[in-house]
């Protein structure tokens, strides 16, 4: 194994551990980086004897800690993190949707889809079936944001 080769095996082994850390969880980059650096320590030992294999112990610890030491540091996190705020509401109920209310679907609810209810779109929740697009439901429940309804045969209320 050449020199290069190993400075690259040791090199890839710490880029795979600093990506499990911020961007791959899960442990098979952990583990495939921690085996890299294992092996490519073990080779520097079995090659070039055993004071140059302590000093890349030694510099693979160091470049370890010193990648955890900036990756942990706030800047490198503000990077990585989402800065956008999501000011979104779910089914703000307006005082006209309240059980009995009747409405038309907007598309399948299988079980969970979108009803327009008293002229507002709504995300409900099917009870018994699954109900196609274009049918009359009724609001049955109002349990928090979610909204319980039942198809009815009655079609004078589709068109609502």
């Amino acid at each position: 194994m050449s020199t290069t080769l190993l400075i690259i095996v040791l090199i890839l082994g710490v880029i795979l551990l600093a990506l499990e850390i911020v961007a791959l969880p899960g442990g098979v980059a952990g583990v495939f980086g921690a085996g890299l650096i294992a092996f490519g320590v073990w080779m520097s030992y079995g090659l070039y004897g055993s004071k140059v294999g302590t000093i890349i112990l030694l510099c693979s610890v160091a470049l370890c800690v010193l990648a955890l030491i900036i990756l942990m540091k706030a800047k490198t996190w503000k990077r990585f993190s989402l800065n956008e705020e999501c000011d979104s509401k779910v089914n703000q109920l307006e005082p006209a949707v309240k059980i009995g209310t009747r409405g038309t679907t907007i598309s399948r609810l299988a079980p969970t889809g979108k009803a327009l209810i008293d002229g507002q779109p709504v995300e409900v929740h099917a009870v018994n079936k699954f109900i196609d697009p274009d049918h009359p439901i009724e609001v049955v429940a109002i349990e928090g944001y979610r909204i319980d309804v039942v198809e009815t045969s009655d079609n004078r209320f589709e068109n609502q």
